[in-house]
């Protein structure tokens, strides 16, 4: 991966809603909508991300890590507190397409995504629509996420199934 992150010039011309101290985005980051996107502090975003708000809002606390090659799409918000660490692949999705009956498109829903603090999103899962991953809750690699995630709890499938409670 390419060590190469914008300097905080380059930062400070994307014009951020909030920008915090030690942030670290990699010059092969897409961002979409900057003037939407609150970051906290000591936050690193890595290699060919993309971060989506043309529509919604992105708020990214303190202590935050996204992996190379994740999305987040934003039109219905997402919320990531402090101390996450999203893995390479992660996306999110905060709009998506509901389907009434299984065949037949019905409508677009759009739904804050909320991931509060120490949580841990494994390599390459999917994140949708109106869901909280709450504080301490671990998402295994490959997992699919559209329901609330208990705090400190370890999780992982396609839909995801609880495995364990996790030790704090």
């Amino acid at each position: 991966m390419n060590e190469k992150f914008l300097n905080n010039k380059q930062l400070k011309n994307l014009k951020f809603k909030s920008l915090g101290r030690n942030i670290k985005i990699s010059s092969n980051v897409t961002i979409i909508g900057a003037k939407k996107i609150k970051i906290g502090n000591n936050v690193r975003i890595d290699d060919y991300s993309i971060l989506s708000v043309q529509e919604g809002f992105l708020e990214i606390g303190s202590n935050v890590h996204i992996g190379g090659q994740s999305y987040l799409g934003c039109a219905g918000g997402v919320i990531i507190k402090n101390n996450v660490n999203i893995s390479q692949g992660v996306k999110i999705y905060s709009k998506i397409n509901d389907y009434l009956d299984g065949r037949k498109f019905n409508k677009t829903i759009k739904a804050p995504v909320k991931i509060f603090n120490e949580v841990i999103i494994g390599s390459n899962s999917v994140v949708i629509g109106k869901c909280k991953i709450n504080t301490g809750a671990t998402v295994g690699a490959l997992s699919f996420v559209k329901e609330d995630l208990k705090s400190w709890t370890i999780y992982a499938g396609n839909p995801v199934k609880m495995i364990k409670k996790r030790i704090r």
